[in-house]
């Protein structure tokens, strides 16, 4: 499944773009609008996003994981190699270090993600600040095709700018067309 994001000039239009998606199948679940016009959007029945779109969560707790893992290592090692208790530790305490840094590092890193904006979406950033709204489209492999072409007969005005295997992995990067 693909996420492609179309950049749309206006409500309106957004509007028109959701409509025609349901018409050729599309539920709610695959279609998300990122606007500063949350209002509007409800009003029009629009789906918005979510903040797992919005928010830059699993980024952030991923690489915290990940450096929250390294200082497990580097203070497994040190407290293993000087011994500052003057008493060996139990490899359960050891673990309970590993544990303990590694949850630290992916909390710390969640919250730095919740303070942050998604980085798949940031490239649009002023784009959705100038009133914009930027599209994301969950595509299964089949459907594709059939969105982009639609899209580009019935609503030429809304661009495709970007693909993306999937918005929610946190190391790939969004292939802007």
């Amino acid at each position: 499944m693909k996420c492609l994001y179309f950049l749309s000039p206006n409500l309106d239009i957004s509007q028109k773009v959701s409509d025609d998606l349901h018409e050729i199948g599309l539920l709610d679940w695959y279609l998300h609008v990122i606007s500063k016009d949350e209002a509007g959007l409800n009003q029009k029945h629009i789906h918005s996003s979510n903040y797992l779109e919005t928010l830059d969560l699993f980024h952030g707790s991923t690489v915290g994981g990940f450096i929250g893992f390294l200082v497990a290592c580097v203070a497994v090692a040190l407290t293993a190699y000087y011994d500052p208790f003057g008493f060996p530790l139990s490899n359960g305490i050891y673990l309970l270090m590993f544990i303990f840094f590694t949850l630290f590092g992916i909390w710390e890193g969640g919250l730095y993600g919740i303070d942050s904006e998604n980085q798949k979406i940031a490239p649009f950033h002023d784009e959705i600040e100038s009133g914009k709204f930027l599209v994301l489209v969950y595509a299964a492999k089949e459907q594709e095709q059939d969105i982009i072409t639609m899209m580009k007969k019935k609503h030429p005005e809304s661009k495709l700018v970007g693909v993306d295997k999937h918005v929610v992995n946190p190391f790939s990067k969004t292939k802007m067309v």
